[in-house]
């Protein structure tokens, strides 16, 4: 678990490493990270409007494929300008706009003798899922299910349609289903005050 201020530093350096990327189009370097944050760990960053909360660009490394810092920094610009769901931000949107990171664990297969099993598996407010099947593959972090009220059939199904696949391939004995957690800091307002966001199960 990342302490509070952890959080803050996270979020600070994704706010510094998009600015400066959007106005001098360079990476920046982590400026002295804590010791814990150069542990690879999988990392998204989310960026929402504000104060409207629509989704302005999401990326990240589901698996610990570097150094968090250095993650943070990748995600965060990639978000800004990468996502292909939205149009490349500029920079006077990113005074507009709030910053959250979920820190993950590592994904782990979810085993089951029957697919009908799988939400009694799986916690709303907890878990994260992602669906596999064959080349497709979707994920959603567990903050998404506590925001859209889904119970865990409602969550199975959408993780399916992440992925590109019926919504009911979550039945099938070829998917391979991964349930991982986070723990997620966000901004309450544009560059404001940073909290940790305790996730609550919504039905």
């Amino acid at each position: 678990m990342l302490s509070l201020d952890e959080g803050e530093y996270l979020i600070k350096l994704a706010r510094k490493a998009i600015g400066t990327y959007l106005e001098k189009r360079v990476a920046i370097n982590p400026d002295k990270p804590p010791a814990s944050l150069l542990a690879e760990r999988g990392v998204f960053v989310t960026i929402e409007t504000y104060p409207e909360k629509e989704l302005r660009g999401c990326i990240g490394y589901p698996y610990p494929v570097k150094e968090l810092a250095k993650s943070v920094v990748d995600c965060a610009i990639n978000s800004a300008t990468g996502d292909p769901r939205f149009p490349g931000m500029n920079r006077r949107e990113l005074d507009r706009c709030t910053i959250e990171i979920s820190v993950l664990t590592v994904p782990e297969v979810i085993k089951v003798n029957d697919p009908k099993e799988y939400p009694k598996c799986i916690k709303v407010g907890r878990d994260g899922l992602i669906v596999e099947y064959g080349y497709y593959s979707g994920l959603l972090l567990p903050i998404v299910p506590v925001e859209q009220k889904w119970d865990e059939e409602d969550f199975l199904s959408q993780t399916c349609h992440k992925a590109g696949v019926p919504v009911d391939t979550w039945l099938s004995p070829r998917v391979k289903i991964y349930n991982f957690q986070s723990q997620v800091f966000k901004e309450e307002k544009p560059g404001g005050r940073i909290v940790e966001v305790a996730l609550e199960v919504g039905k």
